[in-house]
């Protein structure tokens, strides 16, 4: 059997980044936002500025970064492939980027019929993480 195909990667340009802000705040994780404000935007926080609860879910990592979103935002991403990504420009988030002029974005992408047997879990978070 093959290895589980990872429900979110990042580009190279997202990797540079988000090395940046490890090396300046040190441990981070990325939140899928479905909020009124930033609409459905990642959101880069340092480990201790967001709590996470038992509604919310691991989705994948990238750069040894966890990714997660709120469950009812799982049951729409469980059908879509996730490319964190940056753009130029600072979002007015509450996100670490912002300041750096780019922000995080992410692309998305319907899985395929071949894919979607093969497709890694998405867990529940451990609250406090």
């Amino acid at each position: 059997m093959s290895d589980p195909i990872e429900r979110v990667q990042a580009s190279p340009a997202a990797l540079a980044l988000i090395a940046q802000l490890r090396q300046r705040h040190g441990q981070i994780l990325f939140y899928q936002s479905h909020g009124c404000c930033a609409g459905s935007a990642p959101m880069c926080f340092a480990v201790h500025e967001l709590g996470l609860n038992e509604d919310d879910r691991l989705l994948g990592s990238v750069g040894d970064v966890p990714v997660y979103a709120s469950l009812s935002q799982c049951d729409y991403l469980a059908g879509l492939h996730m490319t964190l990504d940056v753009a130029p420009g600072d979002s007015g988030s509450f996100g670490l980027e912002d300041g750096s002029g780019q922000h995080f974005t992410a692309h998305f992408r319907l899985w395929t019929d071949d894919e979607l047997p093969r497709l890694a879990p998405i867990t529940p978070a451990k609250p406090g993480a």
